[in-house]
């Protein structure tokens, strides 16, 4: 676990968001007026069931959706429309790693291109030079060089998920939104997976959004934690305080919901 960010300046803040869609007539709320800060080096965890609004609260953080009300602050600065060039710079700072990792990766590139694409797409030069930088990302997640030349099929599921976040640290962004990345792993390969985002956040100073349905597995990464039902945060607070005295009964549906953590992690 991380020491208390009290004193510290968030990182992100999210202020009053809400999300709605035009249904039949009227609107939908999906997210409904959500408030919470994360500090640097921390990790909060976001969870809910299938349809609480968490992913969607993340990609208003990434701005790759606009929020019908409400701010989300960057650094301290509210971020831009998702079309501004000022936008654009700050999606550098700010990458996702995604639920599927089939899903996530181009199946007719190969890794050494699937690693560049930020850079080309930002137009930044790889630091060091390509290959030398292409290495240094895949040694980060415990894979090496013979990688660089292979497609995503010739990879396992867990072996996917670490060139997904290989990927997503290619610019050296400050945050990350994890959304649900072990989810489609195997409990084993999804322990490993878990285990190397925590060395990496130690390693590279990284602020994490977490978005799970697991409350065990919460309590293990996370320092606090959200929890959200049907577009409402419903709970917030240190993470093995909530996980071990909830104080709503839908955090305690979800606890008893899913399994304990194996050994593994």
């Amino acid at each position: 676990m991380q020491p208390s960010h009290s004193a510290a300046t968030p990182l992100i803040e999210v202020r009053n968001v809400i999300k709605e869609y035009p249904r039949d007539g009227g609107v939908t709320r999906v997210v409904d007026n959500v408030s919470f800060t994360i500090h640097p080096g921390e990790t909060l965890g976001l969870v809910g069931e299938s349809g609480s609004g968490k992913t969607t609260v993340a990609r208003m953080i990434l701005r790759l959706l606009e929020p019908t009300a409400g701010e989300v602050f960057f650094d301290g600065s509210a971020l831009p429309p998702a079309h501004s060039s000022h936008m654009r710079a700050l999606r550098r700072r700010m990458q996702i790693v995604f639920q599927d990792p089939y899903a996530a990766l181009n199946p007719r590139m190969r890794v050494h291109e699937i690693l560049m694409e930020p850079f080309h797409i930002h137009r930044e030069p790889p630091r060091g030079g390509r290959r030398a930088c292409m290495r240094e990302l895949l040694w980060s997640v415990g894979l090496d060089e013979s990688a660089l030349m292979r497609y995503p099929h010739e990879f396992s599921g867990g072996q996917r998920q670490r060139i997904n976040i290989a990927r997503a640290l290619a610019l050296r962004p400050q945050f990350l939104v994890l959304d649900e990345p072990v989810s489609a792993l195997d409990v084993s390969v999804g322990a490993q997976v878990i285990n190397l985002l925590r060395d990496l956040q130690r390693s590279l100073g990284l602020t994490y959004l977490f978005i799970s349905h697991s409350m065990p597995l919460v309590r293990y990464l996370c320092d606090r934690v959200a929890v959200m039902q049907r577009g409402k945060l419903v709970e917030i607070g240190d993470a093995i305080q909530v996980c071990e005295s909830p104080q709503h009964n839908y955090t305690r549906t979800l606890i008893a919901a899913t399994p304990e953590l194996p050994a593994a992690v």
